[in-house]
C-alpha cells in the first residue's frame, strides 16, 4: 500500500510515521499493493485527530478518530476501518463493487457559533454521482460513516437520497414531479 501522510497544525515526525506504518500495515491483507491510504493528522486545542481515506474503485472507505493522544487515535482508527471492511465484505462481493482493489485472500476469507436567523453554508462538496441502486448507496453511506447519502438511481436516472433511521433501518427519498 502507498501511504500519503499530511499534517495540519502538527509536524509529522518519524515516530508518528512509524506508528502509522505499523498499525496500517495490518490492513495490507485487505488491499492490493497499489491501493493508496490518504492519512491526515491534525491538532485542534487538545484534540488529536486522524482521518484515513482509502479510495477504491467506485467508492471510498473512510474513518476518523479523535483522542487526547495521537498514538491512541492511530490505534483506534485502524480498528474502525478493519471492522468496516469485515462488516461489508459480503456486500462488496455480491455487488462486485471494488473487488479489484481488495486482496484476493481477504475476499475468500470466511471470518467474518452563529446568528440564529442567518443561514451560512460553511462547506460545499462536489462529487461525481455514479448510477447505483439504493442498496449499494446504503453500503457507500456506511463505508463513509455518514447518516445520509445522495446518489443517482440507476433505474430512474433521478437523484435520490438514502438515510439512516433509528433501529438500524434505512429510508429512501425519491423525487416526485
Amino acid at each position: 500500500m502507498r501511504y500519503i501522510i499530511s499534517g495540519k497544525n502538527i509536524e509529522v515526525t518519524e515516530g508518528l510515521k512509524n506508528a502509522i506504518y505499523e498499525k496500517m500495515g495490518k490492513l495490507e491483507r485487505y488491499f492490493t499493493p497499489e491501493t493508496e491510504l490518504h492519512i491526515t493528522l491534525s491538532v485542534e486545542k487538545e484534540r488529536q485527530k486522524i482521518e484515513i481515506t482509502i479510495p477504491v474503485k467506485g467508492s471510498i472507505v473512510r474513518a476518523e478518530q479523535v483522542s487526547s493522544d495521537m498514538y491512541v487515535s492511530i490505534d483506534m482508527v485502524e480498528e474502525v476501518i478493519e471492522r468496516q471492511l469485515r462488516k461489508y465484505k459480503n456486500k462488496l462481493i455480491e455487488q462486485k463493487q471494488a473487488a479489484i482493489n481488495f486482496n484476493q485472500a481477504f475476499m475468500n476469507d470466511e471470518e467474518d457559533e452563529e446568528e440564529e436567523d442567518s443561514i451560512r453554508i460553511k462547506r460545499v462538496k462536489k462529487f461525481a454521482m455514479k448510477p447505483m441502486d439504493a442498496e449499494e448507496a446504503c453500503v457507500q453511506m456506511e463505508l463513509l460513516g455518514h447518516s445520509f447519502y445522495a446518489f443517482r438511481n440507476a433505474e430512474t436516472d433521478e437523484v435520490n437520497v438514502v438515510y439512516k433511521r433509528k433501529g438500524n433501518t434505512y429510508g429512501l427519498i425519491e423525487p416526485e414531479f
